[in-house]
């Protein structure tokens, strides 16, 4: 069984790149539900060695500085209660329990791990899509991985995790709604245009990252 899910663990870090260098939305969404699927049987999977019993490693004192390593893969998963979030940390197991901490409000959540081979690691997720309960919400540590719970403040299915995906994910919708026109690509920069004129840092941030890959990808084609 340990082998199986070494296998997978293979398989989860092979998807999570595809996804990432995946440009189409239909390949990124069979490849986001592929991926769910693995990382959910990895968790069940792990479930079920129960004579496994792990023992901490001590902490080595030692004077060097750590630095801080920004968490970004995750996958997700979610339930008529519950959106869970797996990511991925190779070793989180081997530390003190103590030494990992996620706190909730009711449109975030940040994950911080200290000291795991003289690092600390942080993941964070603003603007949630919908509130979720910060008192009910709760996160396990599983071999090199933590699953984070998020409770939802009501049973409606999240369509992305965050604001902004969705904002983007509408924008690009709209693109095909466009009326008819001499040159419609004038009207989707428009919006785009007005988006970032009107977003946050983080969306501005966004929408500058989808445009560099456009024209680079662009200018790939024409060479």
């Amino acid at each position: 069984m340990e082998q199986k899910i070494e296998e997978l663990k293979k398989d989860i870090s092979e998807l999570e790149t595809l996804l990432k260098q995946s440009d189409r939305q239909r390949v990124k969404d069979i490849l986001s539900i592929e991926l769910r699927r693995l990382v959910s049987e990895h968790v069940k999977l792990e479930d079920t060695l129960k004579n496994e019993k792990i023992t901490p490693s001590t902490p080595i004192i030692s004077t060097d500085r750590r630095y801080q390593v920004k968490l970004n893969n995750y996958a997700w998963d979610q339930s008529t209660k519950f959106v869970k979030f797996f990511v991925t940390v190779p070793g989180v197991h081997n530390i003190p329990a103590e030494n990992v901490v996620c706190k909730f409000t009711p449109k975030s959540l940040e994950l911080d791990i200290k000291d795991l081979d003289n690092k600390d690691y942080l993941f964070t997720i603003n603007k949630l899509l919908n509130q979720i309960e910060p008192e009910t919400s709760t996160w396990k540590v599983k071999t090199d991985m933590v699953v984070i719970s998020a409770q939802k403040m009501d049973p409606s299915t999240w369509s992305h995790v965050t604001e902004i995906e969705k904002k983007v994910s509408d924008a690009k919708a709209k693109k095909y709604d466009l009326d008819k026109s001499d040159n419609p690509n004038d009207s989707l920069m428009n919006l785009m245009k007005k988006m970032y004129e009107e977003g946050d840092d983080e969306m501005k941030r966004t929408i500058a990252k989808a445009w560099t890959e456009g024209q680079n990808k662009k200018n790939s084609l024409d060479l």
